[in-house]
């Protein structure tokens, strides 16, 4: 028998073909909808290495100090006491001598926009909203209400009253005896995404039992390794910024001085330590050679 097409429609064969092939293109599309939008690690780079220019600058203009809110003698606080304060004494409660005080991660890097016009924007990680992390907000002036409606950028101490929602980053430690300066290590790593042992605001901490790098004498699996690595690309791995400016995407924690782990604190008193010990609230490096990169808290939730 022939199929003859009549003045009108398809045959059967045609309308079978074109049946098959809407099912294929539904079979390629639907799962490619629901698969998660991967993080993209340039913008993240690229935001470090900007960041890691902004330092250097910083360093020139303060003794080649890289950025430390408060004063010689601060100590880490989840939130500055006074972000909108007209002076830094007053921002960090230091004493009349310039001792004491209290500041955030979070308000060391601030004073890249303080003092060298970094754009807010620089400290999200994620290329735009659709790949940003959950329930983070670019700082803007006006988004919260503060004493003088007439202040800018420049005139605060910090990422307003919740730092966590925007600073994507994680910061070396410089609340404590050793302090960061350009004269150190070059490989010293001094930033790099969130810390994956500290909550986030999109993210609880990891379970460090879970942890164990895959190189001798761990021998751990590649996945027990990538629990060490940051949440924010698919645990892939992380964007790294080290002391000489320089900005790596690795795929293990473990690339500091003496191959230390950037986010824990190092259980040896003079080298670093490829597992160490995950960080808590007002943690400081291990040695002088111990990379400590941490994130301040997020609020607690209501």
């Amino acid at each position: 028998m022939v199929e003859r097409r009549g003045s009108e429609g398809l045959t059967l064969t045609e309308v079978l073909f074109l049946v098959f092939l809407l099912a294929l293109l539904i079979a390629i599309v639907i799962p490619v909808l629901h698969r998660p939008r991967r993080v993209p690690r340039m913008p993240c780079g690229a935001n470090l290495a900007g960041l890691g220019k902004a330092m250097l600058i910083y360093a020139n203009d303060y003794a080649g100090e890289l950025p430390r809110a408060g004063g010689d003698t601060s100590q880490w606080a989840s939130r500055t006491p006074d972000w909108t304060a007209p002076d830094r004494r007053t921002a960090f409660g230091l004493a009349a001598d310039g001792s004491g005080g209290r500041a955030s991660v979070s308000a060391s890097l601030y004073l890249l926009v303080k003092y060298c016009e970094v754009s807010p924007k620089t400290f999200i990680c994620g290329g735009g909203r659709s790949t940003r992390e959950k329930g983070m907000r670019e700082f803007r002036r006006g988004m919260y209400r503060v004493p003088n409606k007439k202040a800018e950028l420049i005139d605060f101490w910090d990422f307003g009253p919740n730092p966590p929602i925007h600073c994507s980053y994680a910061y070396h430690m410089v609340y404590g005896p050793y302090k960061l300066t350009t004269s150190g290590e070059p490989g010293m790593a001094i930033a790099a995404d969130r810390n994956p042992w500290m909550d986030s605001p999109s993210a609880k901490a990891g379970d460090f039992t879970r942890f164990k790098p895959d190189v001798p004498p761990f021998n751990g699996t590649a996945e027990q390794a990538r629990r060490g690595n940051t949440f924010r690309h698919d645990g892939d791995g992380q964007n790294v910024l080290f002391l000489d400016g320089h900005v790596v995407f690795v795929r293990r924690a473990s690339c500091g001085l003496d191959d230390d782990n950037i986010y824990t604190v190092s259980t040896s008193p003079t080298a670093g330590d490829p597992v160490g010990t995950p960080p808590k609230f007002g943690s400081q490096p291990g040695n002088r050679r111990d990379s400590l990169l941490v994130n301040d808290p997020p609020a607690p939730r209501k």
